[in-house]
């Protein structure tokens, strides 16, 4: 054979090691030629193939045209396929739809303004106006969202996150939940409430990655693939952030940082290819609309590019990233302490369960009224929109050079921040402080809502006080080099728009995402040292804002371990994992596995070859053992028994009937049972020894298990056919059953009960059953670290513990992320004591334990050794013994 492969491929040898000089495809379309003139099997012709031939056959005009067409729509449905048209379509669309999101914003938004500014001359109809119109709007969000799709309520990047973990929650993924988020997120934002767009966008392009591969299936097989499809999930989330901020680099290293745990560097290109078509889109539109001259960044600065900093600033700005840590940290307390505060109360919360619509009606009320421009808004510029007041507020103008009034410097939005009475310190320490509680308490509204892009404009008002402040210190500014360069406060706004949001959110590429955003990259080093250490502060005091709602809806995600908890990385397997496992044995009957059944709801079980030895085999799924016991106690089965006493009792009465021919009759009935034994094996019941082998649990069936049944000499056809059939069918034949002659169903309650019994006192046959026969497993010194990385890696809902073989324990998702969550506090977790590994190996104790366990190692060899072990049977020694 490999002189074949040699001549075939034009094997030459060189001086050292030799080449082939042909290549394989050149080679495998040479001989499928040769194979097709020696008359071999033709392959099947598909249809499409089959038309086209006859279409080829006819003449005329039309014939060519028709031809003509086929080859052209076989080309287009081959090219719809391919990755880079799914990523144009995802682009384009989302683009398209962030677009029109953005104008029916701006119509509500507008809307507001016109009946507020209408109502000029009544103070009371204004303030009827401006409370009315969001409360009418967020109501009709909820009520939407809540008839249509629950789902869509909230971020949904919790949700993106668990999906992405590899955990099903095909409801958030759906064509209703779709339609849901983009109405209610429209009329939420439209409100003017402090909600964001990016988060629920990051959905919205998920849930449209979802659809365009349902789409795409009809096309391609490979689109059909789900863990190809939760792969696109993760370019749809880049896209999501990318239509929002125009900015593509920065929202793929988004996505990457709040999404996944574990990025297929695959998915790069993908990633940064559809969220440059998706940013690309959103900014022609706006070019189209006449919104922009040309495609520039979505907010223009005009900051300084020769001098951009001063050293002597640097302080300033790590005092904004520190400050914004511990912001972002008590904004997460807040928003989980204002949910279970909801919760906790079992009245209010009984109440608003009944009246869903009244919590978002009052929530809005409140703020609606705290923002009335008229009254305690006027002193945080409340007729200002979340845009327009970020535009404000990364104006490059010092707005105030001494902090009075009258030294203001406006231009036409800025206006919206002077107040005859207070000065720009009071107005932006009012507009942080409100918006901070307002924007915590408005997450909690069941709509489609986000907290980015509030999170972000209170940052960037934190950093303007700052800026304006260092302005009053500094009024001349910082020389250098004989030129005076005044402060810029609107730095000061961008560096602390990126350190909040980076700190609420626990990412780093939020300075990526302002970059793109305001067009400036000089100011590289103070946003990066801003960001950096509002992360160091804030993951060492909360979770992320996205797993901090995770927590709060108990979705199956496992949290990531936090820097500074040393006690977790002392942490093993064997202090946090399930002693008292459920399992099934090799030699169990079916009694056994209805109770294990009724005891429990795990998804999958283990299969051990005794309960003395406590050998792990293998896993069964839940599914599995349920297909087993309805075939052990289905009415197929029971008529089958009705039939073959029926036929016992027929052969008898003949038996009787003609004593003379007793032994014939001994011989025929000995081949009918033979017969059937031999056909129907997988549904008689088994021999069942004291101790059963490995082999027929996790093979097929041998001739050591059965040693009554003799396999019938069949052809080869019929037993690859019967082998794939016993690997793959959970179910076999029920038609198998039907006989000759029909049985009448006339078995009592009692009879059925009595039958019911004794079949589960028979002893389980698993071989039709598919047997996991290599779970993960882990060993008991496995630590904690090395534990959450193997189940966020692998996506993993459970391990077993094993030691040499024998099961010991199982660790689920819920035990590892208790240990993650609160290692000291749970009960249950010991921890260990930091030198407590170096102790154990010094000790005797450990010696005399692994002497045990290579003493127990060998034993088990032993008897594995003096075990019979079934041999299967092959065709080919049987040709051999033949010839």
């Amino acid at each position: 054979m490999a002189s074949n492969d040699q001549r075939g491929l034009h094997y030459e040898q060189t001086l050292m090691y030799g080449h082939y000089t042909q290549e394989l495809g050149a080679y495998a379309k040479e001989e499928a030629v040769r194979l097709r003139e020696e008359g071999g099997r033709r392959p099947p012709v598909t249809e499409r193939s089959r038309s086209l031939e006859l279409l080829e056959n006819e003449k005329g005009r039309s014939a060519k045209c028709r031809i003509c067409t086929v080859r052209c729509q076989k080309f287009l449905i081959s090219c719809v396929g391919e990755d880079w048209i799914f990523l144009i379509l995802l682009g384009l669309s989302m683009g398209l739809l962030s677009w029109v999101v953005d104008i029916g914003i701006g119509i509500c938004l507008q809307s507001q303004k016109w009946m507020y500014v209408s109502l000029e001359s009544n103070v009371f109809l204004q303030y009827l106006a401006w409370v009315s119109y969001p409360v009418l709007l967020i109501t009709f969000s909820a009520g939407f969202t809540q008839i249509l799709a629950p789902q869509a309520a909230g971020s949904g990047i919790p949700e993106i996150k668990t999906i992405l973990r590899g955990v099903v929650l095909k409801e958030y993924l759906t064509f209703k939940t779709f339609v849901a988020k983009v109405i209610g997120l429209t009329c939420a934002l439209g409100s003017g409430m402090p909600l964001g767009k990016e988060s629920p966008f990051v959905h919205i392009a998920s849930l449209g990655a979802a659809l365009l591969c349902k789409f795409m299936s009809l096309f391609g097989g490979i689109y059909e693939n789900e863990s190809r499809n939760i792969e696109l999930l993760s370019v749809g989330c880049a896209v999501g952030v990318s239509c929002v901020f125009a900015a593509p680099v920065g929202g793929l290293l988004f996505s990457i940082e709040a999404m996944s745990t574990f990025f297929a560097v695959r998915n790069y290109w993908r990633g940064f290819f559809a969220a440059t078509v998706t940013a690309f889109m959103y900014r022609i539109l706006a070019v189209w609309n006449r919104e922009q001259v040309t495609i520039t960044a979505l907010i223009q600065t005009n900051f300084r590019q020769d001098f951009p900093f001063h050293l002597q600033e640097l302080p300033a700005f790590a005092f904004i990233g520190i400050a914004s840590g511990f912001g972002g940290a008590l904004f997460v307390f807040l928003n989980r302490q204002i949910v279970q505060l909801i919760r906790n109360q079992k009245t209010i919360k009984k109440f608003l369960m009944k009246k869903r619509l009244l919590y978002p009606a009052l929530v809005t009320l409140l703020v609606s009224t705290i923002t009335f421009p008229n009254g305690f808004g006027q002193f945080m510029a409340a007729k200002l929109t979340q845009m327009e007041s970020l535009q404000t507020l990364l104006d490059n103008q010092t707005w105030s050079k001494q902090g009075t009034a009258e030294e203001f410097d406006y231009n036409s939005n800025s206006q919206a921040w002077k107040h005859p009475q207070v000065n720009v310190f009071v107005t932006l320490t009012l507009f942080v402080v409100m918006k901070f509680w307002m924007s915590a308490l408005a997450m909690t509204i069941p709509v489609p809502c986000g907290a980015f892009m509030p999170v972000f404009v209170i940052g960037a008002a934190f950093g303007r006080l700052i800026g304006e402040s260092m302005a009053t210190w500094f009024p001349d500014g910082f020389h250098s080099d004989g030129t005076i360069y005044p402060i810029e406060p609107g730095v000061y706004a961008t560096v602390g728009a990126a350190a909040l949001s980076g700190a609420v959110t626990h990412t780093v590429s939020t300075a990526v995402v302002v970059f793109e955003l305001t067009g400036q990259i000089s100011h590289i080093v103070p946003v990066m040292i801003a960001v950096i250490l509002a992360n160091a502060v804030a993951q060492s005091l909360q979770p992320s804002l996205y797993d901090s709602l995770i927590m709060i809806k108990k979705l199956p995600y496992l949290p990531e371990l936090g820097w500074g908890h040393h006690e977790k990385y002392n942490i093993r397997v064997e202090d946090i994992m399930i002693r008292d496992v459920t399992y099934i044995t090799l030699n169990c009957c079916y009694r056994d596995l209805h109770d294990v059944l009724l005891a429990g709801h795990l998804k999958t079980l283990a299969l051990l070859e005794s309960s003395e030895s406590m050998i792990l085999l293998g896993s069964i799924e839940r599914a599995q053992l349920q297909a087993l016991l309805s075939l052990q106690l289905g009415r197929p089965r029971r008529l089958k028994y009705m039939r073959d006493r029926a036929t016992a009792e027929k052969k008898r009465l003949s038996m009787v009937s003609h004593p003379s021919s007793e032994d014939g009759s001994t011989m025929v009935n000995q081949e009918v049972r033979f017969q059937i034994s031999t056909e129907e094996s997988s549904f008689s019941p088994t021999p069942t020894p004291s101790m059963k082998p490995l082999k027929p649990a996790l093979k097929r069936p041998s001739l050591v298990d059965r040693p009554t049944e003799i396999p019938m000499p069949t052809s080869p056809q019929d037993h690859s056919g019967r082998t794939l059939k016993n690997l793959f069918c959970v179910k076999p034949d029920i038609e198998g059953l039907e006989d000759d002659f029909d049985v009448d169903d006339d078995m009592t309650i009692r009879e059925i009960a009595e039958w019911e019994e004794n079949q589960l006192d028979e002893h389980v046959n698993f071989d039709n059953c598919m047997i996991d026969p290599a779970p993960i497993q882990l060993v008991e010194h496995t630590s904690l670290h090395k534990t959450h990385t193997i189940f966020s890696l692998l996506g993993l809902d459970h391990a077993y513990v094993t030691s040499i073989g024998r099961l010991i324990g199982v660790v689920s998702l819920k035990e590892l992320q208790t240990a993650v969550e609160g290692s000291v506090a749970v009960r249950g977790v010991n921890v260990r004591p930091p030198l407590a590994s170096f102790q154990d190996s010094g000790t005797s104790g450990t010696i005399r334990n692994n002497e045990n366990e290579a003493r127990d190692l060998h034993k088990l060899w032993n008897r594995r050794k003096s075990m019979s072990v079934p041999r299967e049977h092959r065709a080919s020694d049987s040709d051999e013994k033949s010839k």
